[in-house]
C-alpha cells in the first residue's frame, strides 16, 4: 500500500514539477510578493483535487482520461474539455521540449541538440509502456526533490532570509485558484490513465495528501527565494540560474541536470496523457504514437521557453477554473449527477 501510494505520489509530482515550475518561471508568473497564503491554499486545493481525481479514476478503473472527465465536468462538456486537455498536453509538452533546449543553451550547446535529445529519450521510454515512466519517476523524483529543496534552503540560510516575515501582507491569495487549476488538467489526463492500476483508496490518500504537502513546502521556500532576486529575474530565461550564480560551477551543473530531469518527467507525463487517449481509438504501440506526436510538436518549440510560459500558462489557469470548482464541490455535484445524469 505505502509503496504504491508513493509511486502515484511521485507520478503526480513528476507531472507538476516541469520546466516551468522547477525553473521558477511558473511560480513567479503566478505568485511573487504577498503570496504565502496563496501557496498554503494551493497546497490544500491541490491535495483535494488529486484525491478526487484519483478516487474517480480508481472507481472507473480507467485506462485513459475520458471516463474520468465525464464524471468531473459532465457528459455535455466532456467533448469541449477533451479537446482542451489534448491541446493543453500538446502545448505544455512543447514547453518542456523548449525547456530542454533552453537548458542546453545554458551550457553553450545548440538549442536543437537539447530538444532533440529529450525527444529521443521520450520515444525510447515508451517502448516499455507506462511501467517505464513509473520506474523512472520512482528513481528520479526523490533525487530531484532533495536537490531542489537543498539548494533553496542553502540559499535561504546563506542570504539569511526570513521565511515568515511577510505573513501580514497576503493580498495575492487569489492566485491559488488559477495556479491550482493550471496544474490540475494534466493530472486528470495522467491519473485517468492509471485508474486500473490503483488497488486501494489508501493509496489515493497517500498520493493526494503527500503530493500537496511536498509541493506546498517547496513552493513556499522557492517563492521566498525568488522574491529576494526579483530584479534579476528579468534578465534570466530560467530564474533558478539567478540563484545558482551564487554557488560553484559544480552545483550549477548538478542542478541543471536535475532541472532537465524535471523537464523530462513532465514531458513524459504529457506524452502519456496524449498517447493513451489516442491509443483508445487507434491501437498502435505507445512508442509509435509518441514518435509521431513529438515530430508534430517540434516546429512549435521555436517560440521559446519563457514566451510559451508567459502566454500559455495564464490562459489555461483561467480556463480551468470551472474544472477546479467541480472538483472542490465534487460530493454535491456527484449526488446531483447521480439523480439527474447530464
Amino acid at each position: 500500500m505505502w509503496s504504491s501510494g508513493f509511486k502515484w505520489m511521485f507520478l503526480i509530482i513528476g507531472t507538476t514539477i516541469g520546466a516551468g515550475y522547477a525553473s521558477g518561471r511558473e511560480l513567479w508568473q503566478f505568485f511573487g510578493h504577498e503570496s504565502g497564503l496563496a501557496i498554503a491554499l494551493f497546497a490544500f486545493l491541490f491535495s483535494l483535487s488529486c484525491t478526487v481525481v484519483m478516487n474517480v479514476s480508481y472507481k472507473k478503473q480507467s485506462k485513459d482520461y475520458l471516463p474520468v472527465l465525464q464524471v468531473i465536468v459532465g457528459k455535455r462538456l466532456t467533448k469541449i474539455y477533451d479537446v482542451m486537455i489534448f491541446l493543453y498536453l500538446f502545448t505544455t509538452t512543447v514547453v518542456m521540449l523548449a525547456g530542454s533546449g533552453a537548458t542546453g543553451q545554458a551550457f553553450y550547446f545548440s538549442y536543437w541538440w537539447g530538444v532533440g535529445f529529450i525527444a529521443v529519450i521520450l520515444v525510447l521510454l515508451f517502448m516499455k509502456g507506462i511501467n517505464g515512466l513509473l520506474t523512472i519517476n520512482q528513481f528520479i523524483l526523490p533525487i530531484l526533490l532533495l536537490g531542489l529543496l537543498s539548494i533553496l534552503l542553502l540559499f535561504t540560510f546563506d542570504q539569511k532570509l526570513a521565511l515568515f516575515s511577510h505573513w501580514h501582507e497576503q493580498r495575492n491569495w487569489t492566485a491559488a485558484f488559477p495556479f491550482t487549476a493550471l496544474n490540475i488538467l494534466p493530472l486528470i489526463a495522467v491519473l485517468g490513465a492509471i485508474g486500473n492500476k490503483i488497488r486501494s483508496r489508501k493509496e489515493v490518500l497517500i498520493a493526494g495528501i503527500g503530493s500537496g504537502v511536498i509541493l506546498g513546502v517547496i513552493s513556499y521556500i522557492y517563492n521566498n527565494s525568488l522574491i529576494q532576486i526579483a530584479e534579476e529575474i528579468l534578465v534570466y530565461e530560467i530564474p533558478l540560474f539567478a540563484i545558482l550564480k551564487h554557488y560553484s560551477f559544480g552545483i550549477l551543473v548538478f542542478m541543471s541536470v536535475l532541472l532537465w530531469f524535471a523537464i523530462f518527467t513532465t514531458a513524459a507525463s504529457g506524452i502519456l496523457g496524449i498517447i493513451t487517449r489516442i491509443q483508445s481509438r487507434f491501437h498502435a504501440p505507445l512508442w509509435v504514437i509518441a514518435l509521431i506526436s513529438i515530430i508534430i510538436m517540434l516546429p512549435f518549440t521555436t517560440f521559446g521557453f519563457s514566451t510559451l510560459i508567459n502566454y500559455i500558462y495564464p490562459v489555461y489557469g483561467v480556463l480551468n477554473l470551472y474544472v477546479l470548482m467541480r472538483l472542490m464541490l465534487y460530493p454535491m455535484w456527484n449526488k446531483n449527477d447521480n439523480k439527474n445524469p447530464l
